[in-house]
């Protein structure tokens, strides 16, 4: 009988990449951090390119092969991911706005800007354009992928779906031969430059009540959704959850939505998602889905008016939450992504002058969310196959039936 080889699995590796982060930060020279930093930003640039095709092969191929329904799933799933943001930004900003003045202190905003511009550089980058942004692929996916699951062997042949179905398998090859075997890397070198610039422990030892709410309202928020989702589905949702940790381990050390979405499509196959489903929704999700980011933007910004004794209410709150959840759609490329893309908007909380994107008060709303991006985006991803499960049932249970 022939013995078994030992395989270790992608948590245990991601676990490990994060701690050897932790530790190469803490201890070793910074020439030597620079290399992993350096080797970690070649694999970043190389998977910013493959995103939006990534993007572009598994929706198209994801909406063509719904032969029924296309449309209404589309607009369901994009309904789901833009009421699950908005509800879970209003709900961090009511937790917020009530438990955060109770442990607040100004003193400590001089220690948090300090971090915001100390990443370790690269020895030496490559410029690899990507050939579409995240925005151009999902909505070239969406014209793609609808006219053919309704044109094709009716106005037109197969060969545009064969050709897309092709570049699927080869965007999978790469998926699978490169970038997952490489992730660990990409989330040493994260962590690395993290730990040596001072981001990871700066937030735990200045406003570490602030960073465990925001990590709580994002945990309460996956075990909602997912609650949800099992309640539809008729499925237990603590074996969702279990099965939900390689993709929300790989989005806290990615830092990116995108990035994740290889590992993320492997917990839609584990949770039941058929493969039309799952190649529709998670990649969509990933682009549109930010309820983690939201809660994380809503409690950071309320957090700096707090200190800062700016006035914050949910009249202005709310039409800053609905503008980012439509906002944010072009943010999940790279990390940091959400708040590059929110610092326009800011000024509808904090007020003009305060607001200025070149300003201080930004500068720190920058550097509160960045170290605890990760966490936000690790609750977007699973709440994206959260929304998988629900979209599932509702195919096989409506659509197919109407058909």
């Amino acid at each position: 009988m022939k013995e078994k080889k030992f395989k270790l699995g992608l948590v245990p590796k991601l676990i490990i990449a994060i701690i050897l982060g932790i530790l190469i930060g803490q201890f070793l020279p910074e020439s030597i951090c620079r290399i992993v930093v350096t080797l970690s930003g070649l694999f970043s640039s190389f998977l910013k390119f493959v995103i939006p095709l990534m993007i572009l092969a598994y929706v198209t191929m994801g909406i063509a092969d719904l032969s029924q329904g296309a449309g209404k799933l589309l607009l369901i799933t994009v309904a789901l991911a833009y009421g699950s943001t908005l509800i879970a930004g209003t709900a961090s900003f009511l937790v917020a706005v009530n438990l955060f003045p109770s442990f607040m202190s100004a003193g400590a905003l001089d220690q948090i800007a300090a971090t915001a511009d100390a990443s370790l550089a690269s020895y030496f980058s490559i410029s690899l354009e990507p050939v579409l942004d995240t925005l151009s692929a999902v909505a070239l996916a969406f014209i793609t992928g609808l006219c053919l699951s309704t044109m094709r062997g009716k106005e037109m042949g197969n060969s545009l779906y064969n050709g897309m179905s092709d570049f699927a398998k080869i965007i999978d090859k790469v998926l699978h031969s490169i970038i997952i075997p490489l992730l660990p890397l990409y989330i040493c070198g994260t962590f690395v430059d993290m730990t040596k610039s001072g981001k990871t422990f700066a937030i735990l030892s200045i406003l570490w009540k602030v960073f465990l709410v925001v990590i709580c309202m994002h945990l309460i928020c996956i075990v909602i959704q997912f609650i949800i989702a099992g309640t539809v589905s008729k499925k237990n949702p603590a074996m969702l959850i279990k099965n939900q940790i390689p993709g929300y381990t790989t989005a806290l050390g990615t830092q990116s939505s995108a990035a994740t979405i290889p590992v993320n499509l492997e917990c839609a196959k584990a949770d039941g998602v058929c493969e039309q489903i799952r190649n529709f929704v998670v990649p969509l999700c990933a682009n549109i889905h930010m309820a983690g980011s939201m809660i994380t933007i809503t409690a950071c910004a309320t957090a700096v008016c707090l200190m800062n004794q700016l006035p914050i209410s949910l009249g202005t709150v709310i039409p800053f939450i609905m503008t980012l959840g439509v906002a944010m759609v072009a943010s999940p490329g790279a990390p940091g992504g959400s708040i590059m893309t929110a610092l326009p908007f800011l000024y509808m909380v904090f007020g003009a002058e305060a607001g200025d994107p070149d300003g201080p008060i930004c500068a720190i709303m920058v550097a509160l969310y960045i170290t605890q991006d990760s966490f936000g985006t690790a609750c977007n991803v699973s709440g994206d196959n959260a929304i998988g499960v629900i979209v599932n049932t509702i195919y096989h249970k409506f659509i197919m039936k109407e058909a």
